[in-house]
């Protein structure tokens, strides 16, 4: 059982950054793959970036590539998603999202368990 909290959106304009934090219960939480996926009005839900339990091998989306950076904090329960170059179109509800171990499927949503409630991000143009 993990419960996940997320943090840090808000309002901000294009190009600019933001941090959001995945803050997560539970002692064992060093052993999840940790995803970020997003979800806008009208839209799918969308994969944005995983990191391994180890923090060693992380992935991106393409969309996000290169402007986003996921990381994770083990001793503090947290896992982090770096937004820079923020463009309008990274206007959605973000939500991270656990899955204990190695998973095959980071880049799905039907691969993870436990999930946040999702935070805001807004990108004004």
């Amino acid at each position: 059982q993990v419960q996940l909290v997320e943090s840090g959106g808000g309002l901000v304009q294009a190009g600019g950054s933001l941090r959001l934090s995945c803050a997560a219960s539970g002692r064992t939480f060093s052993r999840y793959t940790v995803g970020w996926f997003r979800q806008a009005p009208g839209k799918e839900r969308e994969f944005v970036a995983v990191i391994s339990w180890s923090g060693i091998s992380t992935y991106q989306a393409d969309s996000v590539k290169g402007r986003f950076t996921i990381s994770r904090d083990n001793a503090k329960n947290t896992v982090y998603l770096q937004m820079n170059a923020l463009k309008h179109e990274d206007t959605a509800v973000y939500y991270c999202a656990a899955a204990y171990g190695v998973i095959d499927t980071s880049n799905k949503a039907s691969g993870y368990d436990y999930w946040g409630q999702g935070t805001q991000v807004t990108v004004s143009s």
